[in-house]
């Protein structure tokens, strides 16, 4: 994916995810930003054929490095088929004492990277504290490795003295996921750039009432089945999740929505429009 062999003798199919590297680059870190810059932009001129994995990121790859609309085509993925909602007290019960989680809980999923924005996610909820009684609000669950440039999200928890509040579980096997989105009061993914998004769409398949970045991708993938808030005001973002935390229908109503919208996405239209792109390239390779 994003790079291809700088010399193939045939033709190359290139997936390529998001160009956030071109207009983050203050999110990553020197080498991989600069390995990036120079690698990508070179094989998706050369490349037979792009795949993207939203209209979003097909729309980026044509205006940032100048591509015909007709060699890229957005394929979008899907939450995996064993994800769905997990009603078995058991399993939910074992995850949480798993991971330490006590009573209800805010979760989000995704590597603790800038993009990510889970500093302004810290910062709306600790907003928050102050609006309940004491074990009130529930504890917030951040699932996911550190990945690069976290020291801005570990400072923020000092900061606003949410530690005690907030659950770090860091890395959580896939096996684990439908019983912690399961049994979320709500899911929340503040991130301000996607290709695509998956957690959110894997969550919604779950049954969670969820919470989105309005930008890039995440409209595209959640539609009206979410709520879809400003990423970098934090009044919004707290705002958002005020509104589920007190309003049980209505995470009732985006809880229903969210599973219709996530069966609308699937693993094997994913392959099969995936593998006709392949043939397509290998057709004309072949005449030519």
């Amino acid at each position: 994916q994003f790079t291809a062999p700088p010399f193939c003798p045939c033709p190359v199919v290139v997936s390529i995810h998001d160009l956030s590297f071109e207009h983050l680059p203050q999110t990553f870190n020197r080498r991989s930003r600069t390995q990036l810059k120079l690698t990508v932009r070179h094989s998706a001129r050369r490349a037979a054929r792009i795949l993207s994995l939203s209209e979003h990121t097909r729309r980026d790859i044509i205006d940032t490095y100048g591509i015909a609309p007709d060699r890229v085509t957005a394929i979008p993925l899907a939450a995996p088929d064993h994800f769905g909602p997990v009603t078995d007290n058991r399993e939910l019960q074992r995850v949480r004492h798993n991971y330490g989680i006590d009573g209800d809980y805010i979760l989000s999923v995704g590597s603790i990277q800038p993009r990510k924005n889970l500093a302004r996610l810290v910062r709306a909820y600790a907003s928050l504290r102050g609006e309940f009684s004491t074990g009130k609000l529930p504890k917030l669950v951040l699932v996911g490795k550190c990945g690069w440039l976290y020291d801005e999200t570990l400072r923020t928890l000092d900061e606003t003295k949410t530690k005690d509040a907030v659950v770090l579980t860091g890395y959580v096997p896939e096996s684990d996921l439908p019983a912690l989105y399961s049994g979320a009061l709500c899911f929340v993914y503040p991130s301000y750039f996607e290709g695509f998004g998956l957690p959110p769409l894997e969550a919604m398949k779950c049954g969670a009432a969820v919470i989105v970045g309005n930008r890039t991708s995440l409209p595209e993938v959640v539609g009206d089945a979410a709520l879809a808030v400003d990423p970098f005001d934090v009044d919004a973002i707290a705002s958002a999740i005020r509104k589920l935390v007190n309003d049980s229908v209505l995470r009732r109503e985006l809880s229903i929505k969210a599973q219709e919208r996530a069966r609308k996405f699937d693993w094997r239209e994913t392959a099969r429009k995936t593998v006709a792109v392949y043939n397509e390239v290998a057709r004309v390779s072949v005449t030519s």
